[in-house]
């Protein structure tokens, strides 16, 4: 983690209303996660406690603080999915990958998280491979999925 880097960031957030989510998510773009001592540059170039910054960053899923894989799995876990079959697709991701949800496989290829909406409810249950959303997702189209993205690299 660079420092500099960290304090540049917040300075180009720093004129907007409440700039830590944004400076969170540039942070997380440059690093691929949010870096152990990035909280307390955060903090000091926001002015804010370190207690502030970690709640935010413990509190919203989307926030890590480990680099993920090189694809990144989320899969739908709000009430739509779940009524929606959503519980099989995630036991069956969880299996396909070999991890539970927070984790990376061993070489490093694929990160499985929990989300808690997408925004398909219509199209339940749902899943985000790569920042591409998939609706209906089933067993076979999850295998689809991870078999491509494996392929891609």
């Amino acid at each position: 983690m660079n420092e500099q880097s960290i304090l540049a960031i917040v300075e180009r957030h720093r004129h907007r209303d409440g700039p830590l989510i944004e400076v969170l998510h540039e942070v997380q773009e440059q690093f691929g996660c949010i870096p152990a001592g990035a909280v307390a540059a955060i903090a000091r170039g926001l002015n804010l406690s370190r207690a502030e910054v970690h709640g935010v960053v413990s509190f919203y899923h989307h926030f890590r603080t480990r680099p993920a894989g090189r694809h990144l799995l989320q899969v739908c876990r709000a009430e739509s999915c779940q009524a929606a079959g959503g519980r099989a697709i995630e036991a069956h991701a969880k299996q396909r990958l070999g991890i539970d949800f927070g984790q990376t496989t061993a070489d490093g290829r694929f990160t499985l998280e929990a989300v808690y909406c997408l925004g398909l409810c219509a199209c339940s249950p749902a899943a985000m491979l790569d920042h591409e959303v998939h609706g209906r997702v089933t067993r076979e189209s999850l295998d689809a999925l991870v078999d491509a993205a494996a392929k891609a690299g």
